[in-house]
This record gives structure tokens, sequence and C-alpha cells, in this order.
């Protein structure tokens, strides 16, 4: 890992990192610039997620002009049937000293219209591509996991999604092969024990604006270590209770990270100050 290859760029007082946003998308088309400029007051760096080709290139391109940007690369399991993943341009976007990551990759089971044996071959079969090339690399992986309608509710519950557990079977593989292979599962919504059994893969779990106004992931976030806690908003997605229904941003990540120390019971500042430094240590930045 290189040490200096994503390092916070001098004049940027960064306070929290949003590890998953989409501030490249048509949502903020006509106030990014602003949006970009109060994350930079406000010490708030973000991490801009490709799902596509394309999207990945205009995250790079958001992280080339902005000091506190970065990009993560990669095709979302949803954009599997309409998209190739060509490994040769992938490589050529995650060369960029701004990509700090290879993703959103992983599973989805849930959204795709008819989920059955050769929906989720496929979707498997391109996670283990985005696998082999952040071990090549030496990077670290954004995965999206989201388990398929009817699975059991997280709470409490042993093998809370079909998703996690196919995740969980293809990481431990992988690791075997290749052991510095890390990252974060974005958007988490599993059980503890899925919580743990990522977290002993050397994955962090990353929550979102949800947790602000559903207590689904309280016993989670309690559980887990705060160094296996990242902070994340998935803007212009799920934004929290004080801008329900509205599109959501970067900023809104404080408001996470606040929740999450009340979730907790832990001092706000020392919250703030792990989960920025954890973010740092698997994202290289």
């Amino acid at each position: 890992m290189n040490p200096v290859r994503n390092q916070i760029s001098n004049g940027v007082n960064v306070k929290y990192v949003d590890a998953h946003c989409h501030i490249q998308f048509d949502q903020y088309a006509e106030d990014d610039i602003k949006l970009i400029e109060r994350m930079r007051t406000e010490g708030v760096a973000g991490i801009v997620v490709g799902v596509d080709y394309a999207s990945s290139q205009k995250a790079l391109v958001l992280a080339e002009n902005n000091q506190h940007l970065y990009a993560a690369v990669g095709l979302h399991p949803n954009r599997v049937q309409t998209e190739s993943f060509d490994e040769s341009v992938y490589r050529a976007l995650a060369m960029h000293q701004k990509v700090v990551a290879i993703g959103e990759c992983g599973l989805d089971y849930y959204r795709p219209v008819e989920v059955n044996d050769e929906v989720k071959r496929a979707q498997k079969e391109i996670l283990q591509k985005h696998i082999a090339l952040a071990a090549e690399l030496d990077m670290p992986l954004i995965i999206h996991a989201r388990p398929s309608k009817g699975t059991p509710h997280p709470v409490g519950h042993p093998a809370a999604g079909d998703a996690y557990q196919d995740l969980i079977e293809i990481l431990k593989k992988a690791k075997t092969e290749h052991p510095t292979l890390r990252g974060d599962i974005h958007f988490f919504v599993g059980s503890i024990d899925e919580a743990r059994a990522l977290s002993s893969l050397g994955f962090t779990m990353s929550f979102t604006g949800v947790i602000t106004f559903a207590r689904d992931y309280d016993a989670v976030i309690k559980t887990l270590l705060l160094t296996d806690i990242l902070s994340e908003t998935d803007a212009p997605y799920v934004a929290p209770a004080t801008r329900r229904g509205q599109r959501n941003d970067p900023l809104a990540v404080m408001e996470v990270v606040s929740h999450i120390a009340d979730i907790r019971g832990e001092d706000l500042e020392t919250v703030r100050i792990t989960l920025l430094a954890n973010a740092r240590r698997i994202f290289a930045l």
C-alpha cells in the first residue's frame, strides 16, 4: 500500500469522511459546485463511488478536480446485465492516484425483477473479477450486498440474508489466495453474526442515514468494535430523518456519526475521530 497515494491534501481540514456517495449523478447537475465547496468548508471528505464505467469516469473527474474528493471504480451487481466488466478499462481508471477503492461491486438478490441461479451466477462471476483486480492492485473493495425479499429480519438473527451468506463464503475463499484482501461492506443491513464474520475477514461495515429513523441496526452498531465501523450517506439516497424524502448529500454524514455515537452511548468526539481514522486506514487516505 502506497502511504502517499491517496493523501488528503494540504489546506483541507477533514473532520468527516463520507465513505460512499454518488455526487456525480444527475441529481447534482445544477448545484454540485456549491455542494462540493460546502463539503470543503465543513470538513467533509467524500468517496465518490462508480456503479458502471461512465459513472466511475465521472467520479474520477470530480476527484481529480477537488482535493477532498476521492473515487471508487466498479460495476454494480444490478448493472451486470447491461454492461460487461472489462478489467482492462477499470484497471486503467484504478491506476489514478485519486482512486482509493474497487467498487461498488457485489451481490444484489433484492432488486432484479427475477432473481434466479443465472442472475446469481453472473453477479458472483463479476464480483470475483473485482476481487482479483483489487488484489492485483492492493486496493480495498467497496461491496454492495442486499439479501432477497423475504429473508429474515437482521436484528438478532444468525443468518439474516442469503446475499451475505454467499458473500462470506466467496470472501473466505478469496482470503486464502489473497490474505491482504480488505474493504468496506457498504450500507450494511445484515445480522450480528454476519458482521462479525465479515469483520474477521478484514472488512468494515458502513452505516447510512437510515439509522436516524430506524432502530433495526442498533444491535449491530452496539456489538461491532468501533474500529470496524465507517459512516456514509449513499447520497443522493436515504436522507436522514431531518430531511426525509428529500435529496441526500454528503453533509448528512455528520448526522450519521452523531447517531452512531448516540446508539453506542459514547462520546461524540471520540467516535468522530475514530471513524475518521478508520476511513483513513481502509482507504489509505
